[in-house]
């Protein structure tokens, strides 16, 4: 069984299977497009790896080099560039049509500190029993959350029923 080397995988030595590259030395300097029997020879040399740096150019760019230093560089940057990222999680709040105004400040305090991490939200209304009968009140407190936050948010999802329940879904709102 042999093992197949994965598609993502630099090719280098004789893996390179092009009959002309374009060649970089160890120090940068571009030398031209040589055979593949050159380049090894030139990397044999210098006691180096001739890896292919950019395959899908024409001819494919292959420089000479450490292999073992080029791929823990590779994996370095792979690292730096994954801690930059932010990763956008979906809170949610709910409430209830008949909610009192003191629950309604802490609730939106727990949405302006979400908001603040730069999470988006989702507000879920959820209606009881007769409550069903009166969604406009719903409506209303959705359109008095948005208000309240006018500032701080941008609707991302205007409110809209999914059963017994209205959801709406916002995120921060861009800084300017």
């Amino acid at each position: 069984m042999s093992v197949k080397p994965r598609e993502d995988e630099t090719r280098i030595n004789d893996r390179i299977r092009v009959p002309q590259i374009r060649l970089v030395d160890q120090d940068g300097n571009m030398i031209g497009v040589v055979s593949v029997g050159e380049g090894l020879r030139m990397a044999a040399e210098a006691g180096l790896d001739l890896v292919e740096v950019s395959p899908n150019a024409s001819p494919p760019v292959c420089k000479i080099l450490d292999y073992g230093k080029f791929k823990y560089e590779q994996q370095k940057k792979a690292h730096e560039a994954k801690k930059k990222q932010k990763v956008i999680h979906i809170k949610e709040v709910k409430l209830r049509p008949n909610i009192d105004k003191h629950d309604l400040e802490i609730k939106l305090k727990a949405v302006t500190k979400f908001l603040d991490a730069g999470d988006k939200v989702k507000i879920t209304l959820r209606f009881r029993g007769r409550e069903m009968a009166h969604q406009e009140l719903g409506m209303k407190l959705l359109d008095k959350v948005r208000e309240m936050l006018a500032d701080k948010i941008k609707v991302e999802h205007e409110p809209s029923f999914e059963g017994r329940q209205v959801v709406m879904v916002v995120s921060p709102a861009p800084k300017v």
